[in-house]
Parts: structure tokens; sequence; C-alpha cells
């Protein structure tokens, strides 16, 4: 709420007062709604190695007894510690960056006796099939064992769901971010140069766009991330650089109309260079469409990091994702234990939805359909 209303601030204060803009928009319930989710999964992703059980890096503890569980299960887990190098210790921005490396591995038990030097169990194998240990004190933690409750199941590899779509909400965020950020950028250049200038300009420009739009867009994704590399960041970039053409298309329109009016007229009387009367009176103007279509872009991006993920071509295990967790769980949709893959979906459908309805506040609140 405070961005919007600091964004709203820098750009469109000559048009609506700030009052209106923020009593429009608060009377909305949907963008309301859409706001609470979009702070909370930014929350989420600023703070997941803090708020997931499993905080370590990628939420990528792997504890194949336990795979496949639904949620709601709870099981007692002997920690063993691991001979680790190095510290072990981290910073809190390391902790908040990267999550925090076990230090002990986990063995699943039904049943657990603590003697006086010794802990002994049965360790779980698989639903009635257990096997007899024990293990000193010495080579455990000081807290030998912990029960753990997986909120929403586990998947194939026994790592828990519910801590993967935390970290996985970073991957979303920052693919939205980026990919509008990049599609903005070149959008508003390429549409203000056509735009204003028109003529010869606007004609190779817009068989730029026409040619670029012709292309499917996953086809066109395929193809950038192909060139670039499968992995982390080439994806952002991927799905950035194939969602410029409607920000094109729309603010060429929108210079078009404004071009004519009279401030730009008097503008360019008084000797202004084109560069600051696009920049400081062109733009302010018609921003109010670019932050509709912004918002519409950002869950567009969502669902295209997700797809690609989904398709191997996206982010790469063991880095959690939204869409690959899909993948590696979809098998599940037609077994006994569907959520496993409806859950990330369900993620994704709530985040996208959230940004669809904070675009539909903005266009109400800004007016848009009268620019």
């Amino acid at each position: 709420m405070f961005i919007l209303l600091y964004i709203y601030r820098l750009m469109f204060k000559p048009a609506i007062s700030t009052n209106a803009f923020t009593s429009r928009l608060l009377s909305n319930k949907g963008a309301l709604f859409g706001m609470l989710i979009i702070i909370t999964a930014f929350f989420m992703a600023v703070f997941a190695y803090f708020i997931a059980p499993d905080n370590s890096p990628y939420a990528n503890r792997i504890i194949p007894e336990i795979a496949n569980r639904e949620a709601g299960f709870t099981i007692h887990l002997v920690q063993v510690k691991k001979d680790l190098p190095g510290n072990d210790q981290v910073n809190f921005f390391e902790k908040l960056i990267n999550g925090q490396r076990d230090i002990y591995s986990f063995i699943p038990v039904t049943t657990f006796k603590q003697t006086a030097d010794s802990i002994i169990a049965r360790k779980f194998i698989d639903d009635g099939i257990t096997e007899k240990f024990s293990l000193p004190l010495t080579a455990l933690a000081p807290s030998p064992v912990v029960q753990q409750k997986f909120l929403l199941g586990t998947d194939k590899f026994g790592r828990d769901i519910a801590s993967r779509l935390i970290v996985g909400t970073r991957v979303s965020l920052s693919v939205g971010f980026i990919a509008v950020a990049i599609s903005l950028t070149i959008g508003l250049v390429m549409g203000a140069l056509a735009g204003y200038f028109k003529g010869m300009t606007d004609n190779v420009i817009m068989w730029f766009i026409n040619v670029v739009w012709s292309i499917p867009t996953l086809l066109l994704v395929f193809a950038v991330t192909l060139l670039l590399g499968k992995g982390f960041w080439q994806v952002f970039i991927a799905v950035g650089l194939t969602m410029w053409v409607n920000v094109a298309r729309l603010v060429r329109g929108q210079v078009l109309a404004v071009r004519e009016l009279e401030y730009v007229e008097a503008a360019k009387a008084l000797g202004f260079s084109h560069m600051r009367i696009i920049v400081l009176h062109i733009l302010p103007n018609i921003m109010g469409p670019v932050l509709v279509i912004a918002a519409s872009n950002f869950a567009s991006a969502i669902v295209i990091e997700a797809g690609l993920s989904f398709l191997g071509v996206g982010v790469q295990p063991p880095q959690p994702s939204w869409g690959l967790m899909i993948k590696e769980n979809y098998n599940f949709i037609i077994t006994n234990n569907p959520m496993l893959a409806l859950e990330p979906g369900i993620a994704i459908m709530l985040l996208v939805l959230a940004f669809n309805l904070v675009g539909n506040g903005l266009r109400d609140a800004l007016n848009v359909r009268e620019l």
C-alpha cells in the first residue's frame, strides 16, 4: 500500500489527489485482498529461512524413509551429528539469504528409549516396517530426539513441502519483479520513441514489434532460454525479454494521443529537448495504464516461470520453484495423494489472482479508462 502511494505521489499528483486515490483503492475489497496476499508473500520470501521448518539451503533436507507423506504427517527424528568442515555458525544476513546447512542428519523412528549413555530406537523404514538400532549420546545432538509435523506433507524425496513452498515464493516474486522491470524499460523506450517521433521511426519499431508479437510467447521464451542457458537468472531475463511488446504497444498509443495536447506544444515552443519532453512531461501522464499492465505482466511472469520450470528449462533442482514442485509430484494426482501437486498449484493461483486484483484496483483508482 505504501509503495503504491509513493509511486502515485511521484507520477500522478497533478491528475488526482492523493486522498482520492487512497479512497478509491481502499474501497476496492478485491484490491485489498490482493495486496494482503502480496504483502504476505513478500514477507515470506524475505524471511523464508526463518519461517520455514526446514531452514537448510533451498529447503533441501532429504529423508527418503518418509517420502510422499500426506499433510499433517508427524514423526520423531533422531538427530545424528555430521562431521562437517568449517564453521557451522552463520550470521543473520547469511541465514536470511542462503539459510543454514544442517549439522545433523535425521533418522525417523517409531519408538525410542534413552539410557544413560545411548539411544535405543526402532528406525522407521516404511509403514509396518522398522529396524532396531542404537547410538551413543556422544554422536547425537544435545536434544537427541525431536518431533516434527509436516503440515503439507512430504515430496518423493522426503522433503518438507511447506518449507519448499515458502522458499519457492522467492523465485515467483523475483521473476515477477525482474521481468516487469525489463519489460517496462524496453517497452517504455520503444513505445515512447515510436509514438513521439512517428514517421520512419514508428514504422521500424512497429515492424519489429509485430515480428516479435507474431512469435508464440512460449516458443520465444524457449529460444531465449536455450540461448542464455538454464538457470535462476536466465529464466528471469528470458521472461522479461518476451513481455515488453504489450507495454510498447500501449505506450505508443498513449504517446500518440498525448503528444498533440497543448502542454506538449508549449514545451516544444519553449525549446525543451525531445528527451525532456518525453521523460518529464509525457511519460508521467500516461503511467496509469502502464502500472495496470505491469500488474498484469507480473501475474503472467509467474505463470510463465512455473511453466518453464515444469518443462525443465526454468529453475533447476534443488532450488525450489512452484512449477518444478508440480513436475516432481504431478504423477500423484491420479494416486492417493494428489495434494502433493495441487498445493504448489494453489499457491500459483493465489499469487496470480492477487496481482490481477491489484491491477483492477489500480485501474479503477487511477481512472485509466478516462485517459
